[in-house]
């Protein structure tokens, strides 16, 4: 994370896991306790300056649930320069509507399990410094 979180936004990421919407506490229920391929998603997670939803630190995997405000132009400017943000400090973001959370539970569980699948860190990695360049001698 780019800079240290301020005790504001602690602040407001605990405001914010005490009054979840109703889609964000169903896919929470269905992320939380490593349920979900055993990975480990925090809900409300601080990145400033920002809130994210849902993140999966293994993954470096943002997963955002969009409302009505976010197909308003004003939301779709915030959440383009957000993502862009994100993904320049190598974060992935996912984005689902709340109406897929609420109709298609099982699909965006799907698409999660996908992103997971395609992104899985390697089991073994080389240590630091090491890569497929190293010369053996």
């Amino acid at each position: 994370m780019p800079t240290r979180t301020s005790s504001n936004l602690r602040q407001f990421a605990r405001h914010l896991r005490a009054n979840q919407t109703d889609c964000q506490l169903m896919l929470w229920q269905k992320l939380r306790s490593r349920q979900l391929a055993n990975l480990k998603f925090r809900r409300q997670f601080p990145c400033p300056p920002y809130v994210l939803d849902f993140y999966c630190i293994e993954l470096k995997l943002a997963i955002e649930l969009d409302g009505g405000q976010h197909y308003e132009t004003a939301g779709k400017i915030h959440d383009r320069r957000r993502t862009r943000y994100l993904q320049a400090l190598g974060i992935e973001v996912v984005r689902f509507s709340n109406l897929e959370v609420i109709e298609r539970m099982s699909d965006v569980l799907e698409q999660i399990l996908r992103f997971a699948a395609n992104h899985s860190p390697h089991p073994n990695p080389l240590p630091e410094g090491e890569g497929t360049d190293r010369e053996f001698l």
